[in-house]
């Protein structure tokens, strides 16, 4: 490895030193802060310094979005709609940039950065024909058939605080921030330091797409810093991250009554049933656990695999394991890249060491890389794990997976329900139907079946969220959008006939009441 001194950024020359100043400039800032360093993943290079925040720019941050949102809340719905077809066309036409931008601060494969990239078009294209569906009003019976109605309006909530995560930095922040502007909302969005430059890539084409000046502000900073007044400024969060943070977060957002939505971390099993087919099985599980260097909230850290097939199973997965090539390039050509920063690193290697030291099997890996660069780590398999183990309860967030045997349909759902996640879970088996019904039994809020976690994200129709300490709420489908609404009710009477008749007793007004209940159950009236 080259000393630091001699360390050069392997950026293509897309990434450009004007483009990053103008990207970093998009950040609410006064400059009493000392800058983050923004630093290329797969050579530790500088690449740029990032403003930091202080609570008083988050709170300018906030006043500007609140004016703009004003406006931008009374544009038609069309109107708003238009912004986001075009920021479509923009996100498909720079993509290259992007990618570069993903891997630059992430570290992950182009294979990754590029599928991170198509998560953003593909939410726009869903809540553009879904939006006026969820927006529009509806009327109802009131509680006087013919006399009465009721009204159910969505109204945005006014600016939101979304909290982005470092592993997916531009799709989580802007996938979770388009349908809150859809609403009618204004954002305030906080990247993470390490990741900024693709989260701002993405705000520089919003802005370009037509949104008005200062709808979404962005500020950085350390949790700690601009965390609480980014909760305290907004009338709803959305935090993507780990669960320890997430309480936090959904503490102070109830002391302020306002609503949160938490996608948190996981503990994702897998189960191989007796009957898998092995060559669409191991290629899938090996994407479903070392995608994205395992730094995936989805990604499958437990595999529980039917005795019968363990052995041919393992044998398979480790050689096909033992095959990825690791690269530090961008390109197409590794299978697998870094993790996200050197501490992230250590904290996977602890996992894998305090396993080793306990008495786990290594049946591949377990090693850092750092030949190839200083976050890389080997994809690594192990046996062998036992409940006393880090790895065994613990998010390790890794290029890492624990293999276990298992003899019982119902043995495997027991196993894999053994865990205070319950964010995503995989089932494999050619007798779908077996499948589906193990599937059902799972206590995870996104169940696959002969997939890993792709299948149930990428289905942007559906609600996607976690149970237990996976989260709270939910993003994509209709609660993804009407999340940041308020719900309004908006009852008229046209003639006020409540109470009794003059000359008409109470008893007399009751039964007739009861009678007219019995009436609208049968007639299905409200």
């Amino acid at each position: 490895m080259a000393s630091p001194t001699e360390v050069r950024n392997t950026l293509p020359a897309r990434v450009s030193a004007e483009l990053i100043e103008r990207l970093t400039g998009l950040v609410v800032a006064d400059g009493t802060r000392e800058p983050f360093t923004m630093t290329e993943v797969f050579t530790g290079a500088p690449i740029a310094d990032l403003p930091q925040s202080t609570p008083a720019d988050v709170a300018a941050a906030f006043g500007t979005a609140r004016e703009a949102q004003k406006e931008w809340a009374q544009r038609p719905l069309e109107e708003r709609l238009a912004v986001f077809r075009r920021l479509h066309e923009l996100i498909l036409a720079n993509n290259e940039l992007l990618v570069d931008l993903i891997q630059s601060g992430t570290g992950k494969n182009r294979r990754m950065a590029f599928e991170e990239s198509c998560d953003v078009p593909m939410v726009i294209s869903h809540y553009l024909k879904a939006a006026p569906r969820l927006l529009r009003s509806r009327t109802r019976g009131g509680p006087i058939p013919v006399l009465s109605n009721s009204v159910e309006l969505h109204r945005p909530k006014g600016v939101i605080g979304v909290i982005a995560p470092w592993n997916f930095p531009f799709a989580m922040a802007l996938s979770d921030a388009i349908p809150a502007l859809i609403a009618g909302n204004g954002v305030v969005l906080k990247p993470d330091n390490k990741t900024a430059l693709a989260a701002l890539y993405g705000v520089e084409l919003l802005r370009r797409a037509g949104a008005p000046e200062g709808l979404f502000q962005v500020v950085c900073g350390q949790g700690p810093d601009v965390g609480p007044a980014l909760i305290d400024d907004s009338d709803f969060v959305m935090f993507t991250g780990s669960s320890a943070t997430g309480v936090t977060v959904g503490e102070r957002a109830g002391k302020n009554l306002i609503g949160c939505s938490l996608e948190l971390g996981g503990k994702n099993p897998m189960i191989v049933l007796d009957d898998v087919d092995l060559d669409e099985a191991v290629p899938s599980a090996i994407f479903a656990v070392f995608a994205n260097a395992g730094q995936a909230c989805m990604h499958i850290e437990r595999m529980y695999v039917h005795d019968s097939i363990f052995d041919e199973f393992a044998r398979r997965f480790v050689a096909a394991a033992g095959a990825l090539e690791l690269g530090a390039t961008y390109d197409y050509e590794p299978d697998m890249g870094s993790l996200a920063s050197p501490e992230q690193m250590r904290r996977v290697s602890a996992h894998v060491e305090d396993a080793r030291a306990k008495g786990a099997t290594v049946l591949c890996g377990g090693r850092a890389r750092t030949d190839v660069g200083p976050a890389f780590y080997a994809p690594t398999i192990l046996t062998g794990v036992t409940p006393d183990m880090h790895l065994a309860t613990a998010e390790t967030f890794g290029p890492v997976v624990a293999l276990f045997r298992y003899s019982s349909d119902d043995e495997a759902i027991r196993l894999a329900n053994d865990t205070r996640y319950g964010l995503n879970a995989s089932v494999w088996a050619k007798d779908l139907r077996r499948a589906a019904r193990i599937g059902a039994q799972l206590e995870a809020g996104n169940i696959n079946i002969n997939d890993g976690f792709a299948a149930s994200f990428a289905s942007k129709g559906t609600p996607s969220g976690g149970w237990k300490a996976s989260g709270v709420g939910v993003r994509h489908g209709d609660a993804g959008l009407l999340k940041y609404t308020d719900t309004t009710n908006l009852a008229t009477m046209k003639k006020q006939v409540y109470g009794t008749r003059p000359g008409q007793s109470y008893d007399q007004y009751a039964q007739q009441t009861v009678q007219v209940l019995r009436w609208m159950r049968k007639l299905r009236i409200r």
